[in-house]
């Protein structure tokens, strides 16, 4: 495909065509110039973007379905999206990464923040995992699948078709291995600790790559410490701290696929006999943890996004003050809280305030001595606050 064949869309007067040209990834619905031709693309079509005056601005995918009518694709208003295009995209990707981590185990591909819109590719040794979260990106999934297997070299491709921002385009959920193979979780080396991973089964990917710096924080606290980790998954925290020497380590999820993991990868690690875990309501938890009299010198809590939205942030900061307030009650004097938020709605600030107030309603004093994001292999695109949702407050609690 060349220039030449792409449809062209405009931008409405009343626009930010500043903000697109300067790196704004993103065209809403009442940005853009709505006639019958524009209404009747199919979703998924690339097309060439102009400003109001029909200045060029750059190729585009396009999604009548969604809000997010158009993505940028390229800046350049002539570049051809094939096959080579991936594979430029995926080179620049890979060196980034191979620079960071010297074990294939990453986060290869953040979405936006790499130049690929709506499309998330975890990478587990031999194995990737692409989300194909926009409607361009699931038209195109053989070629781009092709390019990555061509620049990276694995062996086995799963497709992840599953989860909200699908719906928000109108995809269907698909979960399918597209080329190899794949029948058991994959053993994942981070932070001296070895983690499940359940590919076809699990949460998202099967692991969170985003926190492994923040794991290794947290790690540097829990030398000899009794440490909880709330709503754990496969062990994120809690294995690492047993691999930094913590005494013990109590998982609490609510799934109980995931507490096996967990348990799994304590064995794996040579943890397993300081691992111990529970399953429950990680709030039912917390509160009879609380009547038990138990403390921890480290306590961790990882919720899943209480504010996937703007619709649903102040329900979900009172979530996060309420983990805050609970966890608390736990912490041992001079000991250590850990909060994470993975909600984009709730900014930092907005996150840090709920946790204080909290932990100030559970009657504790707090300082904050480390505030954590997620790691460079998911790189944040400074004009796009949703590519920054990761926040990982660490208190230490004096009474």
């Amino acid at each position: 495909m060349t220039h030449p064949s792409y449809p062209t869309i405009r931008l409405k007067p009343n626009a930010e065509a500043r903000a697109i040209r300067h790196g704004f990834p993103w065209v809403y619905a009442n940005e853009l110039v709505t006639d019958r031709r524009t209404k009747a693309l199919s979703a998924g079509t690339l097309a060439q973007l102009q400003d109001t005056n029909r200045t060029p601005m750059g190729v585009v995918t396009v999604n009548p379905k969604s809000k997010i009518i158009a993505r940028v694709l390229d800046r350049d208003p002539e570049a051809v999206i094939d096959a080579a295009w991936f594979e430029e995209k995926f080179t620049r990707a890979l060196a980034h990464r191979e620079r960071l981590y010297e074990a294939p185990f990453y986060r290869l591909i953040h979405a936006e923040a790499d130049g690929l819109p709506g499309v998330v590719i975890d990478r587990f040794g031999d194995v990737a995992v692409v989300q194909p979260n926009a409607a361009w990106a699931e038209e195109m999934f053989d070629m781009l699948a092709a390019a990555l297997v061509k620049v990276t070299g694995v062996s086995t491709v799963v497709k992840n078709g599953t989860g909200r921002a699908r719906s928000l385009e109108g995809l269907e959920e698909e979960l399918v291995v597209t080329q190899g193979a794949l029948d058991a979780p994959i053993p994942v080396p981070m932070n001296g600790a070895t983690y499940m991973a359940d590919i076809l089964g699990g949460q998202k990917t099967g692991l969170f790559f985003d926190q492994r710096p923040n794991h290794a924080f947290t790690q540097t606290l829990c030398r000899d410490a009794k440490v909880l980790d709330v709503f754990s998954h496969v062990g994120g925290f809690s294995l690492a701290a047993l691999a930094g020497g913590a005494s013990s380590a109590l998982a609490v999820d609510g799934s109980a696929a995931a507490l096996e993991l967990a348990e799994q990868g304590a064995k794996a690690s040579g943890t397993a006999d300081r691992f111990a875990k529970r399953k429950g309501d990680a709030f039912d938890v917390l509160a009879a943890l609380a009547e038990e009299g138990e403390t921890f010198d480290v306590v961790i809590c990882d919720p899943p996004a209480f504010a996937p939205s703007k619709k649903a942030l102040e329900a979900g900061l009172r979530a996060y003050e309420r983990v805050a307030r609970l966890a608390a009650a736990l912490v041992k004097p001079g000991g250590y809280l850990v909060l994470c938020s993975c909600s984009h709605a709730a900014d930092l600030q907005k996150f840090r305030n709920s946790s204080a107030r909290g932990i100030g309603r559970a009657g504790r004093r707090m300082q904050l001595i480390n505030t954590g994001f997620a790691g460079p292999d998911h790189p944040l695109l400074p004009h796009l606050a949703e590519s920054g949702y990761l926040k990982a407050l660490t208190f230490r609690l004096d009474v």
